[in-house]
């Protein structure tokens, strides 16, 4: 062996052992940020990563990564975080994060501008359906080349909810771990008590009946971290949070698994209009009683109109000048 060859099997050795000698394998976890534009996506992830950077408009699907070491001279894990900008208008291109190879250890953080309400059932609907198809079809090619781990992941949404929960039966998990945030709370809270009651209410049924964690936040460092204690714990394996915050008056914290359908109530509507509301489902139900007070904009209003071939942070001078040229 040269020089080199011993060098690198020493550092090798040094960064994949523990105390006793024994490999420590390097945990590597992926997330997938998504949700209105403008919402505060990469905000948060600076943040998570801890990194003092002005935040830029997203263009379509943006990648970074952070490594941490759990303890003291053990290696870095790995956490690789993936931005899908321009709201609902680029669904399409979720299917290119989220892999076979990488499903196992995936998450999803939807965050939700709560000074937009008239966006937010839409956002949610298109985003977490084409997610959810999108990871359905990768299971349903699992169960048949590596059933095992199809099962694990199906078995590992379904324990978030103990089974003696009232509601074990009631809900329908997400099938990758799930984290919604509502982001611009300050904005949020000028809002009439009324409006951000029902806006709660739907906003924490969601949550319950996808088996996720809810969070709101603002640019305000206290609530930040809060939002950052949940993603961590995705992404860094770092400890659950056991702080639990129901009240609709305050910003609202609720890991996922420590509601219920009992404590959030009924959808906020009257006995007499709930009962011209036909709805199949629970989910259905709570739409059409939040789409009541808050009409969804249209679906071309959400689409992303600006070309980013205009944008002045992606200018190229010779790729520009040849465009102009073709363009004549």
């Amino acid at each position: 062996d040269t020089l080199w060859d011993l060098a690198i099997a020493e550092v090798e050795k040094r960064e994949n052992a523990d105390d006793d000698g024994k490999r420590v394998e390097v945990w590597e976890k992926s997330l997938l940020f998504m949700g209105n534009k403008n919402g505060g996506k990469t905000t948060i992830i600076l943040r998570c990563l801890e990194r003092e950077e002005i935040p830029k408009p997203t263009l379509a699907l943006e990648y970074t990564f952070g490594r941490r070491a759990r303890r003291h001279n053990t290696p870095k894990d790995i956490a690789h975080f993936w931005e899908l900008g321009g709201g609902t208008s680029l669904l399409e291109l979720i299917r290119i994060p989220i892999t076979s190879n990488n499903v196992r250890s995936f998450a999803v953080v939807l965050v939700l501008d709560l000074s937009k309400p008239n966006e937010l059932w839409t956002t949610i609907e298109k985003l977490l359906q084409v997610t959810r198809n999108h990871v359905n079809k990768i299971l349903t090619k699992l169960e048949k080349t590596n059933p095992e781990v199809a099962t694990e992941i199906k078995q590992r949404m379904r324990n978030n909810l103990q089974r003696d929960h009232p509601d074990y039966d009631l809900v329908d998990p997400f099938p990758i771990p799930l984290v919604i945030i509502g982001s611009k709370y300050d904005i949020f809270h000028e809002f009439d008590s009324e409006m951000r009651k029902i806006i709660s209410k739907t906003l924490r049924f969601v949550s319950h009946y996808y088996g996720a964690s809810l969070v709101f936040t603002s640019k305000s460092e206290a609530l930040l971290l809060k939002a950052r204690v949940l993603i961590n714990h995705l992404a860094f394996g770092y400890d659950k949070s056991k702080s639990l915050s129901v009240d609709h008056g305050k910003p609202l914290f609720i890991p996922a698994g420590l509601d219920s359908l009992s404590q959030i109530g009924p959808p906020p509507a009257s006995d007499s209009d709930i009962g011209k509301m036909r709805a199949n489902t629970p989910l259905e139900l709570w739409k059409k009683v939040f789409e009541k007070t808050f009409p969804p904009k249209s679906f071309c209003d959400l689409q992303d109109t600006k070309d980013p071939a205009q944008d002045l942070q992606y200018a190229e001078y010779e790729v520009d000048v040849m465009r102009a040229q073709k363009n004549q």
